[in-house]
Formats: structure tokens, sequence, C-alpha cells
């Protein structure tokens, strides 16, 4: 197992409005990126741990509000409504 895959899968803090990461934590942000963009098989990036990295990343700095303007509202709200429900924090 190399060290890449024994990272720690990191807490995400994307929100409606993006944002720029505080001096804490950049450097820390930047080496989760892969170390380059490339395209294998028609598809950025090696794998969709890499491509949902990415893209975790990329959600907290621009934010959800300007995420979902680039699709289609409708399968957005499916995508929403085909969720799981949370578990119930008072039956733990």
């Amino acid at each position: 197992m190399d060290a890449e895959s024994e990272r720690p899968t990191p807490v995400w803090d994307i929100r409606r409005e993006g944002r720029a990461w505080r001096s804490g934590e950049a450097l820390a942000r930047l080496d989760l990126a892969p170390e380059k963009i490339e395209m294998i098989g028609g598809k950025l990036f090696w794998d969709d741990e890499e491509r949902l990295t990415m893209l975790a990343l990329l959600l907290e700095n621009v934010g959800m509000d300007a995420a979902v303007r680039l699709g289609d509202p409708r399968l957005w709200r499916e995508a929403v409504a085909a969720l799981p429900d949370p578990p119930d924090a008072t039956t733990g």
C-alpha cells in the first residue's frame, strides 16, 4: 500500500458560497490535489477518488450555488431526492 492510499479522507467544508482556504489549511488542501491533470479514457484524472477529491476542492472554492447552475435544475433536484435519509440522532 503506498502513502497516497493511506491518506485519511479529508473533512470537506463545502458551503453554498465559495470560500478561500485559510492560511492554515491552504497547503494541506493543495497537497490533496492530483499531481497533474491528465486524461485517461476520456476522463480527467486517474480514478473516481482523484476526480471526487478535485471536485471537492473546487466546490470549497466556488460553492454549491455556483455548481448547481451548471446543470439542469431538475436533475439536481432528482439527485438530492435520491439521497438516503440521514440517521436519526436520537436512536444512536
